[in-house]
């Protein structure tokens, strides 16, 4: 049976560009992930095909060779080496997935031959994106997740190669790659963002005959916040303060990450002034210090009005205050 055109697998043409390859591949393993699938053989068969495709298309010595030699990408540097060999007869990659040869004879034994004597090639795991929420407390402070997923192994039976005496693995179909359940704890540094991608180094998919395993990627993103909002390192928050302390000025609490402060407000204050706490922001991933804290001044009227408070407010609007 004819394998799948990579790039169909993806859904891209053949010239799509890097960014191109890895938003489909991104897109299509969150809809086909086994976190999102759980139990259906279908979509996780799917998944690894999408895997599959991108750790080839995803690289670009890798693509280059596939698009060169389809199927048998692999095996570019023997074909190169044959065609020297040969005196530079050009070999010719058809629309099935096979070669033709200008001049060559019958390639037949000569690959065979080829790729019998090949030893199995070391592939990395494919890398594996897994989406956390996190609170800002905990964006602030860092925080840890304790992780339980569906992942890969390299399969014991064959030895990640997916062949056994020369036939595909019963047991992996193939693939070299088993499933497992894992559990993983994993740290997020302070100062983390929505969007903000924590690499964890060997612990994607398990690579195949020997190779290193590919990374997980945690894509952050953080829980609305009640008490602030937030843009990069700085934060913002909106302090009440009555009317009388507006206008004649006042000292109000602030609350701030690690607790409240005092805020001098100036008399004559208008609604909507904002007030900078330097430093008192979220930190700064991947740099030194804390971003700013800007509190927004509120202004609130009373609700009610005594007789007595009327008439003050009155004294105050006839001499033109």
């Amino acid at each position: 049976m004819a394998k799948k055109n990579l790039y169909s697998v993806l859904g891209v043409p053949k010239g799509s560009s890097e960014k191109e390859i890895r938003q489909a591949y991104r897109k299509l393993a969150r809809e086909y992930h086994p976190d999102v699938n759980p139990g259906d053989k279908e979509s996780e068969a799917r998944f690894k095909e999408i895997n599959a495709a991108h750790e080839v298309l995803g690289n670009k010595e890798s693509r280059t060779k596939y698009d060169k030699y389809g199927d048998q990408w692999e095996h570019a540097d023997q074909i190169e080496e044959m065609q020297k060999r040969r005196g530079g007869g050009a070999f010719r990659f058809d629309s099935a997935g096979g070669f033709g040869a200008g001049g060559l004879g019958d390639l037949g034994g000569i690959f065979g031959s080829i790729f019998r004597q090949q030893a199995p090639q070391r592939r990395r795991g494919a890398d594996i994106e897994h989406p956390i929420e996190v609170t800002l407390d905990e964006a602030f402070h860092g925080t840890s997740r304790t992780l339980q997923f569906a992942g890969q192994q390299a399969c014991a039976t064959c030895g990640g190669s997916g062949q056994i005496a020369g036939a595909g693995c019963h047991v992996c179909q193939g693939s070299g790659l088993t499933q497992k359940e894992r559990r993983l704890e994993v740290k997020i540094p302070p100062g983390v963002d929505s969007g903000s991608r924590v690499r964890i180094a060997g612990e994607g998919q398990a690579g195949t005959n020997g190779g290193k395993s590919g990374s997980l990627y945690l894509i952050v993103s953080i829980a609305q916040d009640e008490r602030f909002e937030r843009n990069g390192s700085n934060l913002y928050t909106d302090v009440e303060v009555p009317l009388t302390d507006a206008v004649l000025g006042a000292e109000v609490e602030v609350p701030t990450m690690t607790g409240k402060v005092a805020l001098t407000v100036p008399p004559l204050s208008p609604n909507g002034k904002s007030f900078r706490l330097g430093g008192q922001g979220m930190p700064k991933l991947k740099g030194k210090g804390r971003g700013n804290l800007y509190a927004r001044l509120q202004v609130k009227l009373p609700e009610k009005l005594s007789d007595d408070d009327k008439k003050l407010f009155e004294q105050l609007r006839e001499a033109g205050i």
